[in-house]
């Protein structure tokens, strides 16, 4: 119970010294207020005469001052616009160099990689080519001479005693069995 009545005590005092303070404040208060009223009513005038309103009641000379003062502002834009752009530019640039970097290390893997596969082709084709000629035998000419006859269109031919004319043998011989790898019925038609 004491601890509340302390408690009520101080801040009932702390209030009297309030109250007996606020008439110094309150005038203090009132000053800045008009002072500050009076910024504002300035700057909302400038801020109007920038936005091209009210300019009837400017005199020649202050219509020069602001126009000096939109100068020397557009002037500052500018160099900040410019400022970013060459900032903006540079990074792009440096952008740039990084992506065609990128690129001519990635054409590169991809011509080693194709060089690979190439080789890897040769290699296979020669593995290939050694498997299935281990003697020569299986050479495509070696095994074109034994599927495939020669025919001759109109009968055997023989070169005569001149060397130059073609004369067609005294006795027709039946046609020995060639030695391939042609079924039977496919020969028939070449014996016929």
């Amino acid at each position: 119970m004491d601890r509340i009545l302390e408690r009520y005590e101080r801040y009932s005092y702390a209030e009297r010294e309030l109250i007996a303070a606020d008439p110094e404040s309150q005038s203090n208060f009132s000053l800045e207020y008009t002072k500050l009223k009076g910024r504002i009513e300035i700057l909302l005038k400038n801020q109007r005469h920038f936005m091209g309103e009210d300019l009837d009641s400017l005199s020649l000379k202050e219509l020069q001052n602001l126009e000096q003062q939109l100068d020397s502002a557009l002037k500052q834009i500018r160099t900040r616009k410019n400022h970013l752009m060459y900032e903006s530019i540079s990074e792009l640039q440096k952008k740039e160099k990084a992506l065609q970097e990128q690129n001519n290390q990635l054409e590169k893997k991809l011509k080693e990689k194709e060089k690979e596969k190439e080789k890897e082709k040769e290699r296979s084709v020669t593995q290939q080519a050694q498997r299935e000629q281990p003697n020569g035998q299986n050479s495509p000419s070696f095994v074109l001479s034994q599927t495939l006859p020669s025919l001759n269109i109109g009968g055997p031919y023989q070169v005569g005693e001149t060397g130059n004319e073609e004369q067609p043998p005294q006795q027709p011989q039946p046609p020995s069995r060639p030695n391939t790898l042609m079924p039977p019925w496919m020969l028939r038609h070449v014996r016929e």
